[in-house]
């Protein structure tokens, strides 16, 4: 089910709704950790090998969601226990996606600074073979290749 999340709305049952709900949340949560760490460790965000799979994870979620905001999906137990692990991993996914936006923030802006010190050196390279200075005149002083050329 987690592999391939369908675009049809999720079964509407008691226990089975929150049970597979939880399912999808533990399984965003394990994803968005992972995810986490590598970040941690100075990969690149565009390198995560994460991102499609919390994708789609979050489609299915987002699925839920909205069928849970449509009231067509109510995700009521009696079963107590049920419901306090289903509030307990909701809070972990929202503490997870936290960080997890810290992480991409920070890696994005480490990805940033690499590119504007590459630029900064091609543009210091450029700048050093070209004969015109930041004015737009030639650098130096002008000299004539001819023989009895006045400049």
């Amino acid at each position: 089910m987690l592999d391939r999340p369908s675009r049809q709305a999720p079964q509407v049952g008691g226990a089975g709704s929150i049970e597979e709900l939880v399912t999808l949340i533990d399984a965003l949560i394990d994803v968005v950790r992972e995810e986490n760490a590598a970040l941690a460790l100075g990969l690149p965000a565009s390198q995560s090998r994460h991102t499609e799979l919390k994708t789609r994870l979050a489609r299915h979620f987002e699925i839920w969601v909205a069928e849970v905001a449509a009231r067509r999906l109510r995700l009521h137990s009696p079963d107590k226990a049920l419901q306090a692990r289903f509030m307990s991993r909701m809070e972990c996914l929202r503490l997870s996606m936290d960080e997890n936006v810290i992480r991409l923030r920070a890696a994005i802006e480490a990805s940033q600074r690499r590119i504007d010190a590459v630029m900064a050196a091609i543009r210091e390279q450029i700048s050093d073979v070209s004969p015109y200075s930041a004015n737009g005149r030639v650098r130096g002083r002008a000299a004539s290749c001819s023989t009895g050329v006045r400049a």
